[in-house]
């Protein structure tokens, strides 16, 4: 969100090192980052969250006083937006359940001051929802939201010194209700170099973003200037991130708070706040792929929606996301009365 820069002068302590793998377009003979299109609409001038459902995207803006998602085709237009009668705090990223469900993390806390904080659900049919979640240690401001394929959700902090908290709920969420978060993993961030952003060095550190591919193999973190990919074992969100991640350098931009992973599998795709924004195709490198060759009982491609081409979608909890996705673009994702 505009207005986020950080007064860090020197205090900017050196954490554990995360991403001394290889970085992967910065290796010879990887491919470099390719801008897909530009998004130029006005209505997403702070754009933070983006989910990739074929070679569709569905994508929101930060901050605001309304709750809306914006359906963009593969020319990053904005087709359709649907809006909800909820007036959101701070949103600040978005991932899409089995169930087609749109979970948007109401979690922004620039001040630290917030005694909630909240996921914000957009349902299928056209209902919504509201379930508070509190930190078991204190405010904080926290960006990205990952949804493990189980549905749990993890929201990962953005913290100045680079170590960020990941934090789970305890009990099942309650809409119109309250349950307590516990802290269930942590990443350490150090500097990398890498350029871009609107705090200098101190964006490297800072998690912007979050996403969990569509095959549930790998999940990623973002901040300003990289992202970070780690290989995902079912739901075990927390066992994943104790592993070393692939760092991968980002192309420079103003403050890249979006990233998915592209319907392929092989791609992220990120933007930035700002228009026009990019939309970059990312590769993932070969470490990162190895071995996520989809097995052979592969369900129907996800051409009947928008003819994507994209891959096979290879289990069941994904085949429920194809079909409740496709059903809800196709047919019911519309403007709220």
């Amino acid at each position: 969100m505009r207005g986020r820069l950080l007064a860090a002068g020197g205090a900017l302590g050196a954490g554990l090192v995360l991403g001394s793998a290889v970085p992967a377009w910065a290796q010879d003979g990887d491919a470099a980052p390719t801008v897909q299109c530009q998004i130029t609409d006005e209505r997403l001038a702070e754009l933070s969250g983006l989910v990739a459902v074929g070679d569709r995207l569905l994508a929101m803006n930060d901050g605001g006083e309304e709750l809306a998602v914006y359906l963009l085709d593969a020319a990053c237009q904005v087709i359709d937006v649907q809006t909800a009668a909820v007036d959101p705090y701070d949103p600040e990223d978005m991932a899409v359940a089995a169930d087609g469900t749109v979970w948007l993390a109401d979690t922004g806390d620039n001040d630290q001051a917030r005694a909630t904080v909240a996921l914000l659900a957009m349902r299928p049919d056209g209902s919504t929802g509201v379930h508070r979640l509190t930190y078991p240690d204190g405010p904080h401001d926290a960006e990205a939201l990952l949804l493990a394929p189980d549905g749990t959700p993890y929201v990962v902090t953005k913290e100045v010194l680079g170590a960020s908290g990941v934090y789970s709920p305890t009990a099942p969420l309650v809409d119109g209700g309250t349950v307590a978060l516990a802290k269930v993993a942590s990443v350490n961030l150090t500097f990398t170099g890498t350029p871009g952003g609107p705090v200098g060095q101190a964006g490297q550190l800072l998690v912007t973003g979050g996403a969990v591919s569509g095959d549930g193999r790998h999940l990623a973190l973002r901040t300003y200037t990289d992202a970070y990919v780690w290989p995902l074992t079912g739901s075990d969100v927390a066992g994943a991130l104790a592993a070393p991640p692939v760092r991968i350098p980002l192309p420079d931009s103003p403050q890249g708070e979006a990233v998915t992973f592209a319907a392929d599998g092989a791609h992220l795709l990120v933007a930035s706040e700002s228009v026009p924004s990019d939309l970059t195709r990312v590769p993932l490198s070969a470490e990162v792929t190895a071995g996520a060759s989809a097995p052979a009982s592969a369900v129907p491609a996800f051409t009947d929606l928008a003819s994507s081409g994209m891959s096979p979608f290879t289990s069941a909890a994904i085949a429920a996301v194809v079909a409740t996705l496709a059903v809800w673009i196709g047919g019911k994702f519309r403007k709220s009365p």
